[in-house]
């Protein structure tokens, strides 16, 4: 019989006295290993990816080269003195390709999209084919298609093109109701031109409030230039949402991506292909939030609805009788819970047809009725003979990857503003920071900006080793940007 040291049987008892102290009892087998057995398991993508990837498609856009003025402000004539005696090209990019023929094609974007019905139907972003003379979709098998523009709709980014083909792998398209906060979703597209690309992540949040007349999914799901328009998909397989922007300081993922919820971009999907175009209410009301305190002083209650702080004169609203100074709690029969609910419910509303708002005005509810009116349209991007004459930027603005022209009276009018500068182009670190050809810069460096020469002399004094800050003005919202100057 084996001899055992004394010492070794001590530290066998203290270690199961140690055992039945930390669990209450010595602990069989089976549930020593259970809590590993408990620990659920990560989801298996692999399902997704075969079932959902071919339905994804690349988009390709380009444009018509027409201008003897290159990406860097100068002539072809200019260009070729620098090559012809060997000279680096300032601010040229490494490895500069030669110019390119007049009137070739050039690449503009790359971005993603998604099948949406067999027989051709393709969904994505609107500002991913905003302003292409031409759009190009590559299928999962190789397969390129030139691509009809059938209609985008800028105000809530949502985009309809066609290819001739039959036959395709159409997504099924999910109840967005059913999706949860911390429910697994997963993305493909073609992030910086990689296509099928897959990324995963949780739901973040619902109903994010960032724009006018959608509100957003919120995802940790990995997403970068190039997967706008491409689909965010749950885990049984359904697109729930469109994957649109990201929140970043960088012009990189930083965590937070946002997704158009696919009920809307269905409804406003459905208008495109009716008609190429998207109709929208309006009662002709400026309004803003109603603070606690304000409810508490009037005898509201909680603070709810829309305050209506300006009636247009003529408009729906004033036909109806509504006054400054009152609140709308409830159109159509739903409640406004908070200030932009009332744009998103009013805009769903087919014009022409009558509605029934509630207002609290001096302690007490009432009902009007109400006819809606149409929403001015989104005027199309003009590709027009600016075309002919490309703006040419200094050097400054060729550092931050931006061109510039002065705004006509007409567009100062049309945005209610005094000054300003058109963006005509924005690439490199002016792209990064989410710019784009039409946006409308009001301030840089803290510096605001009457006309093209302002502009120029604020940047100019910039510090180039810091990120500028940019106030600019897309649509009818105004945000800040950072942009970090290549170096």
């Amino acid at each position: 019989m084996p001899k055992f040291d004394g010492n070794v049987l001590r530290s066998v008892a203290f270690a199961c006295m140690f055992a039945g102290v930390a669990g209450g009892g010595l602990l069989p087998q089976a549930a020593i290993a259970q809590p590993a057995a408990a620990v659920r398991g990560l989801p298996d993508f692999t399902d997704l990816v075969d079932q959902v990837g071919p339905s994804v498609v690349n988009i390709r856009t380009v444009e018509k080269a027409s201008s003897r003025a290159s990406a860097n402000g100068m002539d072809e004539e200019m260009l070729e003195f620098f090559r012809r005696f060997g000279v680096p090209i300032p601010n040229a990019p490494r490895q500069q390709r030669p110019q390119r023929p007049q009137d070739d094609e050039q690449p503009r974007g790359v971005g993603s999209g998604f099948i949406l019905t067999a027989d051709g139907f393709v969904m994505t972003n609107a500002h991913v084919v905003d302003g292409a003379d031409e759009v190009i979709v590559t299928l999962t098998d190789k397969r390129e298609f030139k691509a009809k523009i059938i209609g985008a709709d800028k105000r809530t980014d949502v985009a309809v093109v066609k290819i001739e083909a039959t036959g395709l792998p159409a997504v099924k398209v999910g109840d967005v109701g059913r999706l949860r906060v911390g429910e697994w979703v997963m993305a493909i597209g073609s992030p910086f031109g990689l296509e099928n690309t897959v990324t995963a992540g949780i739901v973040s949040a619902k109903q994010r409030d960032t724009g006018d007349y959608l509100p957003f999914i919120q995802t940790d799901v990995a997403i970068n230039p190039g997967n706008s328009g491409g689909p965010l998909i749950n885990m049984r397989g359904e697109v729930v949402g469109i994957n649109s922007q990201i929140y970043s300081r960088s012009g990189g993922f930083m965590g937070i991506s946002f997704a158009i919820p696919m009920d809307e971009a269905i409804r406003v999907s459905e208008q495109l292909r009716a008609s190429g175009r998207v109709t929208r209410g309006r009662i002709g009301v400026q309004i803003g939030q109603v603070t606690k305190d304000v409810a508490e002083s009037i005898g509201l209650g909680k603070a709810q609805g829309a305050l209506v702080t300006g009636v247009e004169a003529g408009s729906p609203a004033d036909k109806a009788g509504v006054e400054a100074g009152d609140i709308i709690t409830r159109f159509d029969g739903k409640s406004i819970e908070k200030v932009a609910d009332l744009p998103r419910l009013v805009g769903n509303t087919r014009p022409g047809s009558k509605s029934t708002m509630t207002v609290f005005r001096r302690g007490a509810s009432r009902d009007l009725g109400i006819t809606i009116a149409e929403i001015e349209p989104d005027k199309p991007a003009a590709k027009t003979a600016e075309r002919e004459e490309k703006p040419k930027a200094s050097a400054a603005a060729q550092q931050m990857g931006l061109a510039v022209t002065e705004l006509s009276d007409a567009q100062k009018k049309e945005f209610k503003i005094k000054g300003g500068v058109l963006v005509a182009t924005a690439t490199e670190a002016a792209a990064r920071a989410g710019l784009r050809e039409g946006d409308v810069i009001l301030a840089i460096a803290n510096t605001e900006v009457s006309g093209v020469k302002e502009f120029e002399a604020a940047l100019t004094k910039a510090d180039k080793s810091k990120a500028i800050n940019v106030l600019y003005r897309r649509g009818d919202w105004a945000q800040y940007a950072l942009i970090r100057p290549g170096r």
